[in-house]
C-alpha cells in the first residue's frame, strides 16, 4: 500500500506493509506494547512501525488517512495466515521448528518457562531461538536442527528479523502442545506416586499391628 504526504508543496510517496507477513518479530514487540497507549500514539508508533514514514511526518496525516491506514492494517492482521511454519528463513539462512516437542529436554522447557514467567513480551526472541534453530542437515520435508546448549543470545537477536506471523502461529502449537504434554507429566507423577506408596515397606516401628513403646 502506497501512502503520499505533501510537504511544502512537494509530494513524497511512502510504503506500507502489503501484508501481515511483512511485520518482523522486533516490529511487533512495539505493538504489542500499546496496550496503555492513548489511540494518538498508538496510530503514530503503529504507522511509523509498519511503514517507510518518518515519524515527524506521520503527525501531519489527515485524521481521516489515518483511519483508512489503521483499518487497512487491521484487515491484513485478519487475514494473516494461521499455520505453523516448521522452516523458516531470515536473512539468507534456514531455522527448523523443533521437530518434536515431546523430546523437549528439561532444559530447553525450563529455560521457555524462566523467559514466560520474566514477561512473554520482552523475552520473545529468546523464546523463539529456543523453538527455532539451525537446520543441520535436511532431506526433503524431514531436517534435523542443531542441538540446545543454552547459548542463544545471537541467534535471538537474528531472530527479531523473523515474521510476527509465524511467531503468533508458533506460540499458539507450543502452548496447545505444551499444555497437553504438561497434564501428561502431572498424571504420570500421580501414577508413579501411587504405584510408590503401594510399595512402600511397613513402618519398621509397627509389627503385627502392634507399636513399640
Amino acid at each position: 500500500m502506497k501512502v503520499k504526504i505533501k510537504k511544502e508543496g512537494k509530494e513524497k510517496e511512502f510504503k506500507l506493509i502489503n501484508k501481515w507477513k511483512d511485520v518482523t518479530l522486533e516490529n511487533w514487540i512495539t505493538l504489542i506494547k500499546l496496550q496503555d497507549a492513548t489511540k494518538t500514539d498508538e496510530a503514530v508508533i503503529t504507522i511509523t512501525a509498519l511503514s517507510n514514514i518518518p515519524k515527524e511526518l506521520v503527525s501531519q496525516l489527515a485524521l481521516r488517512d489515518v483511519v483508512v491506514i489503521m483499518n487497512k492494517l487491521a484487515e491484513l492482521q485478519a487475514e494473516q495466515d494461521d499455520s505453523l511454519k516448521r522452516i523458516i528463513k531470515v536473512q539468507g539462512k534456514e531455522y527448523g521448528f523443533h521437530p518434536d516437542l515431546e523430546s523437549l529436554t528439561l532444559g530447553e522447557f525450563a529455560d521457555i518457562e524462566q523467559f514466560i514467567k520474566l514477561g512473554v513480551e520482552d523475552y520473545l526472541p529468546e523464546i523463539m531461538a529456543i523453538l527455532y534453530r539451525p537446520i543441520v542437515e535436511k532431506e526433503g520435508e524431514v531436517y534435523s536442527i542443531k542441538a540446545y546448549d543454552g547459548d542463544i543470545k545471537l541467534r535471538a537477536e537474528k531472530l527479531k528479523k523473523m515474521s510476527a506471523e509465524d511467531v503468533q502461529n508458533a506460540l499458539v502449537f507450543f502452548y496447545l502442545l505444551g499444555k497437553e504434554l504438561l497434564m501428561s507429566i502431572e498424571s504420570s507423577l500421580k501414577e508413579r506416586l501411587k504405584e510408590t506408596k503401594k510399595q512402600s515397606p511397613v513402618n519398621p516401628l509397627q509389627k503385627n499391628g502392634g507399636t513399640l513403646d
